[in-house]
């Protein structure tokens, strides 16, 4: 007996496993890179896990307030497109349905069957048909602000946690070197993650990340060792 099978693509994957990670990867590449530039710093064990924290708060109310501006500018744009579409359905029902037509035409329908599917889909509703076909607006792409948000957040801060962990625990002689390992561990674990999920090549996924956290690690330890001298 033959069975229903739905194929699987990995790109339906690619959108929220990008956001997760690239918050996680901030987290971790930020707070790292700070604890790492007040350690240099010959702060204490205790100052340097102030800042740690710090960093995590302000970093995750940061990708917050700038993922919710960004994501509500969108859903902005995409009401104001949507109250336009229903104003010219209202108008012009005639050419709205001649439009949606030309749409499914030029997707390779036949004029005679992209006419009826037009017709048949305006008729069932209208409004979402032009958001879905025309303006490429969907329930499930749909910007959502605070979803977006709090998401941004929670990853960022995940990932800040992890050195923070590090940190807590070591003692500060070490601090420095199991700090700036951990971090590259980690890193390279998310990057290869992505990777896998997205089809694309894992070592490449991790040498890349690996490659410029281990960069920006070592320009702000080398800043904080700098100003240490100053002071």
């Amino acid at each position: 007996m033959a069975t229903h099978h739905r194929e699987k693509h990995r790109l339906e994957n690619v959108s929220w496993l990008r956001a997760a990670v690239l918050g996680a990867n901030d987290g971790i590449v930020s707070t790292s890179s700070l604890v790492l530039g007040v350690a240099a710093s010959h702060a204490t064990h205790a100052g340097i896990l102030v800042a740690g924290v710090a960093g995590l708060v302000a970093g995750a109310m940061s990708m917050a307030t700038g993922e919710f501006v960004s994501v509500q500018s969108q859903a902005d744009t995409e009401q104001a497109a949507l109250d336009m579409e229903r104003a010219e359905l209202h108008e012009n029902p005639h050419a709205e349905r001649r439009e949606l037509s030309a749409i499914y035409t030029a997707r390779g329908l036949d004029p005679a069957l992209a006419k009826q599917v037009a017709e048949q889909l305006m008729a069932h509703d209208a409004l979402g048909a032009h958001a879905r076909d025309e303006l490429g607006i969907t329930e499930a792409f749909s910007a959502k602000p605070l979803q977006a948000a709090l998401a941004s957040a929670c990853s960022f801060g995940a990932g800040a946690l992890l050195p923070l962990l590090v940190v807590a625990l070591s003692p500060v002689r070490m601090l420095i070197p199991l700090v700036a390992i951990s971090a590259l561990v980690f890193l390279a674990f998310l990057g290869g993650l992505a990777a896998k999920a997205g089809g694309a090549d894992v070592a490449k996924g991790v040498m890349r990340v690996t490659f410029w956290s281990a960069l920006a690690m070592g320009v702000t330890a080398g800043i904080g060792a700098i100003f240490g001298t100053l002071t």
